[in-house]
């Protein structure tokens, strides 16, 4: 929550303007603030992944007090991050289908993370392509953003930024959010409910 909090601050502190109503940031700073802070969002669901998934491998509740049913008994925290990490220097918690067949392997019927992750699947994986597009922009990475920015505006947008997609309204939005209030809304909403189980 502090991180997302921390997102939100970036966000709006990039886009202050004086009182002439001239942004006080450039536009390049306003872009790359905003990014960041998009990233920084990610990082915490990735984060919040990880100490979840670790946290209840050891035993521990959900806010509601309920003990997920485990397949594994690691003796303590550490030992459950080098479970999940397994023979790899890292797991990739981005990738929403390795997530959902580790908790599934680890939890009976993936819970608490099923059935809401399972529900935000596409969602996530339209974060990981927001992500990549600001890990390193290639041919590639930009053309899927621009798949996503048609996918979400229904016209195409050949040439946008991460900044100008996250910025912009979304069509879907009945109160006039922007994209990145949509996917922080929903990462926000599926971690409650994991978290609460």
């Amino acid at each position: 929550m502090a991180n997302v909090k921390q997102s939100d601050r970036l966000v709006k502190d990039a886009h202050k303007q004086r009182s002439s109503g001239k942004y006080i940031f450039s536009t390049l700073d306003r872009e790359q603030i905003t990014v960041a802070a998009f990233l920084n969002l990610f990082i915490a669901w990735e984060a919040f992944l990880e100490s979840s998934i670790a946290e209840f491998m050891i035993g521990k509740p959900t806010k509601r007090g309920k003990v997920p049913k485990r397949y594994v008994s690691p003796k303590n925290i550490d030992d459950a991050h080098e479970m999940v990490r397994g023979t790899n220097r890292y797991f990739d918690f981005s990738d929403p289908n390795r997530v959902q067949k580790l908790v599934r392997l680890f939890f009976k019927n993936g819970y608490p993370y099923d059935p809401h992750f399972t529900s935000i699947n596409r969602e996530l994986w339209e974060l990981k392509t927001m992500r990549n597009w600001a890990a390193h922009i290639t041919r590639n990475t930009q053309h899927n953003l621009e798949l996503l920015a048609q996918q979400i505006f229904s016209v195409p947008r050949v040439g946008i930024t991460l900044y100008e997609l996250l910025t912009a309204i979304d069509p879907a939005s009945p109160d006039g959010n922007t994209v990145y209030a949509k996917y922080k809304t929903i990462l926000m909403i599926v971690a409650e409910l994991i978290a609460r189980g």
